[in-house]
């Protein structure tokens, strides 16, 4: 599988077709097992995707093979690079065969968005979306050409995989697609949403539910002591970020207070409705943990901000380094060939022949974060409610160790969704996991834990951070061919 796609990255020149027309530009290897692309989905703006075809690829009367969607977090983030080689494709930075990628279980598309990501520009910078609406409009238009492109997408069951804000928009594009196949104007068949560490609802990661009166709560697989300085006759307020940093011996306990003060005005600035507002002080509660934990990463609360090679967060920029962009995979120069921005303005452009020449790829666009001021800190559980009206497949995945997007606040609103079917979910033991990855080595520790009923599935995955196919590979990968493939979930 990984020597086909070696092979054909490093054969140049490549006999490609290419092919024009009004929504864009395409092509691809000559076998057809890749293709990528422009779609042209609003006037003077061009989204760049890239496809896969899956080598074991089996499809039969009565199972077809899965497509998987990937979108990255941000907002600002390439799915086309960091998605692809470092996290769940083919091949990684070093341009190795990965072996745990998502294409051993599922044909992969890759795209750049919103405009302005990555590969893909804008020939005007006003074009640039100014609302998750708009982003979710040209993913659902770059789905429609690509039916056109692709032959196999059609029949094929489409999953929605969104990491961080990327789940936010995985909801969004679900719900539209959703509404379109039901109003018979889409011809595409929805497997399913797969929601991983996502920014569905920032208050409830900075500010967690209000829950009837004090009590221990057990989060994930750390027992962790809750308690109120204030406890009102009705109800406790269990806060986030600072319960969480303070109880894993992250935070100064002389900052709790704070933090906390400043979670609830950012609560209070939400619920009136004052979006931009709130994102500057969700940056500045960031900031403040950083000062106060001595630089913790709010990817893994075990690591320092930096630590890790592969997630360092080294732009410079400290409101760039405070969102859902922060984890950029930064590695050493930009010109070194090994590193992620080498390999996609070296030989990935050669390879790809359609990039402009003056495009510079960078792994996260501050522009595009800065146009979506108004709604980066809008919810999106009112779109996981309406995707389990529609019975379809909803899976929420998180790592331990997050905390920007912590288990503690997705826990949180999925007990806020109205969904029929909650209460019964709720009241469901968790199933413990462990994985073999061969018939030799058989773990016999718990990997995960896993909840499902009827259409919705929730896995906690255990000593991963924020990006759970980097921290946990092979962890990830059973879980994708578990939620795509029907198989189960543990061994």
């Amino acid at each position: 599988m990984a020597t086909t796609h070696a092979g054909a990255l490093l054969l140049f020149p490549l006999v490609c077709l290419l092919v024009r027309g009004g929504a864009g530009v395409s092509t691809g290897t000559p076998d057809g097992a890749e293709r990528w692309g422009y779609a042209k989905v609003r006037p003077k703006t061009n989204i760049f995707w890239w496809y896969y075809r899956s080598p074991q690829r089996a499809s039969s009367v009565d199972k077809t093979w899965p497509t998987i969607l990937w979108l990255q977090g941000g907002p600002g983030g390439s799915g086309v690079g960091r998605g692809n080689f470092q996290e769940i494709g083919p091949l990684d930075v070093n341009l190795k065969p990965r072996k745990y990628t998502w294409l051993h279980k599922a044909d992969l598309i890759f795209v750049d968005s919103p405009v302005g990501v990555g590969y893909s520009y804008s020939e005007d910078p006003a074009a640039l979306v100014t609302t998750d609406l708009q982003a979710t409009e040209d993913i659902v238009q770059l789905l429609r050409a690509l039916t056109r492109k692709i032959r196999t997408l059609r029949r094929s069951p489409l999953f929605l995989v969104g990491e961080s804000y990327g789940g936010k928009h995985a909801a969004m594009v679900g719900t539209a697609i959703a509404r379109a196949i039901h109003a018979r104007t889409i011809n595409l068949t929805l497997g399913g949403v797969v929601l991983g560490d996502s920014w569905i609802s920032p208050t409830d990661f900075a500010v967690s539910i209000q829950i009837d009166s004090c009590f221990y709560y057990m989060h994930v697989s750390v027992i962790v002591a809750v308690t109120c300085t204030h406890v009102c006759t009705y109800c406790c307020l269990q806060l986030s970020y600072a319960t969480l940093l303070y109880y894993v011996s992250r935070l100064n306990d002389n900052a709790v207070d704070d933090t906390n003060k400043m979670a609830l005005l950012l609560k209070e600035q939400m619920q009136a409705g004052k979006f931009a507002t709130a994102r500057q002080t969700f940056t500045d509660l960031l900031d403040l943990i950083d000062s106060k934990s001595d630089s913790v990463a709010i990817d893994n609360f075990l690591l320092d901000t930096g630590m890790d090679p592969v997630l360092a967060a080294d732009l410079g920029l400290s409101s760039l380094r405070s969102t859902h962009i922060m984890p950029v995979c930064s590695q050493a120069s930009g010109s070194d060939p090994n590193t992620i921005e080498g390999i996609m303005n070296g030989v990935i452009k050669k390879k790809l022949k359609i990039i402009p020449e003056d495009l510079i790829w960078q792994q996260a666009s501050l522009d595009v974060y800065e146009a979506l001021v108004n709604d980066f800190m809008k919810p999106a559980i009112n779109e996981v409610d309406e995707l389990l009206s529609y019975g379809v497949n909803v899976t929420v995945y998180n790592g331990q160790l997050d905390v920007i997007c912590s288990t503690v606040g997705a826990e949180g609103w999925v007990r806020r969704l109205k969904w029929d079917g909650l209460r019964n979910f709720l009241s469901l033991p968790r199933q413990t996991l462990t994985y073999c990855d061969s018939v030799i080595h058989c773990s016999k520790g718990i990997k995960a834990f896993f909840r499902s009923y009827r259409s919705l599935q929730f896995y906690w995955i255990l000593e991963a951070g924020h990006m759970v196919p980097i921290d946990q590979p092979y962890g990830a990968f059973r879980m994708i061919a578990s939620i795509t493939q029907y198989q189960p979930p543990g061994i």
